[in-house]
C-alpha cells in the first residue's frame, strides 16, 4: 500500500467507514500516524484537565471538613488549636494568590483552550477537520467485516445514534 493510500479504499463501499472517519485524499500515511501523535497528547491534556477538576472538587471538599473540624475542635474545648487552624489554613489559596477555581480557570483560558485550538487548527488544515482518522485506520485493520460486534458504523448494527 502507498503512503497516501487510505485502507479502507481496498475494502467495498457498504463495508467502509462513515465519511468522517475516511482518510481525504491526498492525506499520506505520515500526516494521519502525526495527527493521531497529536490527537493523542490533546486526549491526555483533557485527562489532566479532569484530574485538575478532582483537585479543585477536593480541595474544596477538604476545606469544608477542615472547618467542620474546627468547630468540633471548639466545641471539644480546644479553642487556642481551632483558632490557629481557623487562621492558618481555613479558606488559604492553594498557590499564591489562588483557590483552585482559579487554577482551573487560568488552566482552561489559557493552555487547554489554546492546545484545543491549535490541534482543530492542524486537523482543519491537513485533513480536512476529520478526527481520530488514526483510530478509524486502526478500527478497520481489526475489525472482521461481516461479524456482530465488527460493524464500520453504527447505523450497520440498526442501531440509531444521532438522537443521543
Amino acid at each position: 500500500m502507498s503512503d497516501d493510500q487510505d485502507p479502507a479504499a481496498e475494502v467495498p463501499e457498504t463495508d467502509l467507514p462513515d465519511p468522517r472517519h475516511r482518510t481525504p485524499e491526498g492525506v499520506d500515511d505520515a500526516t494521519v500516524a502525526a495527527l493521531g501523535k497529536l490527537s493523542e497528547a490533546l486526549e491526555t491534556c483533557e485527562r489532566a484537565r479532569g484530574h485538575l477538576y478532582s483537585f479543585h472538587q477536593l480541595t474544596g471538599s477538604a476545606d469544608i471538613g477542615l472547618g467542620e473540624a474546627v468547630e468540633a475542635l471548639r466545641q471539644a474545648g480546644h479553642t487556642e488549636v481551632a483558632d490557629r487552624l481557623d487562621r492558618e489554613l481555613v479558606g488559604r489559596n492553594v498557590l499564591a494568590g489562588r483557590w483552585t477555581f482559579q487554577i482551573v480557570e487560568e488552566y482552561d483560558d489559557g493552555y487547554w483552550s489554546l492546545f484545543r485550538a491549535l490541534e482543530a487548527d492542524a486537523r482543519e488544515r491537513l485533513a480536512g477537520g476529520r478526527r481520530h482518522l488514526f483510530e478509524a485506520r486502526l478500527k478497520q485493520d481489526e475489525r472482521t467485516p461481516d461479524a456482530s460486534a465488527h460493524e464500520a458504523t453504527p447505523e450497520d448494527t440498526g442501531e440509531a445514534t444521532s438522537a443521543r
